[in-house]
């Protein structure tokens, strides 16, 4: 049995939200094929999450150092070391998020900031950082309107990339993603292009 965590990054609701289709079939699919696995979600908009800040900077890095933190670390310090340990107690790991503004909902960035824990997921070496989250599976699921994949639209793209990013700087290497993109620009085509990539979602899952 496995342990899996499903991290949902959009609160609209399923029929405007192409990245919620594409969660919603991978979960629905994943239980189907895996009726033993230990299934996690976590709902970013229902946390609640204070943004990264101060005290959460400071917190860590006396955290790290055996030192004493004030209340005001301590409180925000342990909200972010409980998703550290939720996010290090599973096997494979499903995002599901959509490109907003050129990068990610500011829920699923100060989650990553969450994450980001020198000493923890990652440590500093004399030749640069070294990830220390190894041997786990991630699946990155996302939506986005226009065409990102090539060209000059390709460097505007923070979303996608930020998130594989960090889950390298974290060690984790064996990424798999599941992106729609192209239904805003090209909205004859719409109907396939997010069929398609809910149809990839849900083989995926299968097998993931």
């Amino acid at each position: 049995m496995s342990s899996i965590l499903f991290v949902k990054a959009n609160n609209r609701p399923v029929e405007y939200a192409v990245s919620v289709k594409l969660y919603e079939a991978f979960l629905e699919n994943y239980k189907e094929a895996h009726p033993d696995d230990d299934i996690v979600e976590l709902d970013l908009y229902q946390e609640h999450l204070p943004y990264l800040d101060t005290n959460l900077i400071s917190g860590a890095f006396k955290l790290g150092r055996g030192m004493g933190l004030t209340a005001e670390e301590k409180l925000i310090t342990d909200i972010a070391t409980r998703f550290i340990d939720q996010f290090l107690a599973a096997d494979k790991i499903i995002i599901g998020f959509p490109l907003w503004n050129l990068t990610v909902p500011a829920v699923l960035h100060t989650y990553l900031d969450y994450l980001n824990r020198a000493g923890t997921t990652f440590k500093y070496t004399p030749q640069g950082a070294v990830g220390l989250v190894l041997g786990k599976k991630v699946a990155l699921l996302n939506a986005r309107g226009g065409n990102y994949s090539e060209g000059d639209a390709a460097a505007s793209e923070m979303a996608v990339n930020l998130v594989v990013k960090n889950l390298n700087l974290f060690g984790i290497t064996d990424i798999t993603k599941i992106i729609a993109e192209g239904h805003g620009k090209s909205p004859d085509q719409r109907e396939r292009i997010i069929g398609d990539a809910i149809q990839l979602a849900a083989q995926t899952a299968k097998v993931f």
